[in-house]
């Protein structure tokens, strides 16, 4: 990978691509990525602008509304490393939010790889509906935090 692109347009690439998804336009976004873009999130692999494209009907058959508020920021050579908070408004009405991680590598100032970190627990509350349903995912979560903290919002999880 071309390892010759300057930091700040880099940076400046990767807002317009946050501020492209936040508006939801697929074709706009497309045009960011590398037609052999890679793309890889919750342990699944896509590739291509057609991997690409499947990511972000995925996104927003969930979410009807996203904004990101960045944390940090950090650029060297080709990679861009971004924490950041999501925002995101459910298309049943419900409103989310998770704090990730993401990694692009830019070649040509096109996202040639994008990594993308979140867990989906923070989610999984979210699309369940029923008291059992809920129950399992809240057991799911105090199982995952035991021993790590002594309580969460989730109950006590000694």
């Amino acid at each position: 990978m071309k390892n010759d692109q300057l930091p700040d347009r880099i940076r400046k690439v990767a807002q317009e691509l946050d501020h492209s998804i936040e508006t939801g336009n697929i074709e706009s976004i497309l045009s960011f990525f590398s037609d052999d873009c890679e793309i890889e999130l919750l342990g699944i692999n896509k590739t291509g602008k057609a991997g690409a494209r499947k990511w972000l009907e995925w996104l927003y058959s969930h979410a009807a509304e996203i904004k990101f508020s960045p944390v940090t920021i950090m650029v060297e050579g080709n990679t861009f490393f971004e924490e950041f908070t999501v925002k995101a408004k459910l298309h049943n009405g419900l409103e989310v939010q998770s704090k990730q991680a993401e990694v692009l590598l830019f070649e040509n100032y096109k996202v040639k790889s994008l990594r993308l970190y979140f867990d989906r627990l923070e989610f999984a509350e979210s699309f369940v509906s029923g008291i059992i349903s809920k129950a399992i995912v809240r057991r799911l979560i105090r199982m995952s935090l035991k021993g790590l903290i002594l309580h969460s919002p989730y109950n006590d999880c000694k």
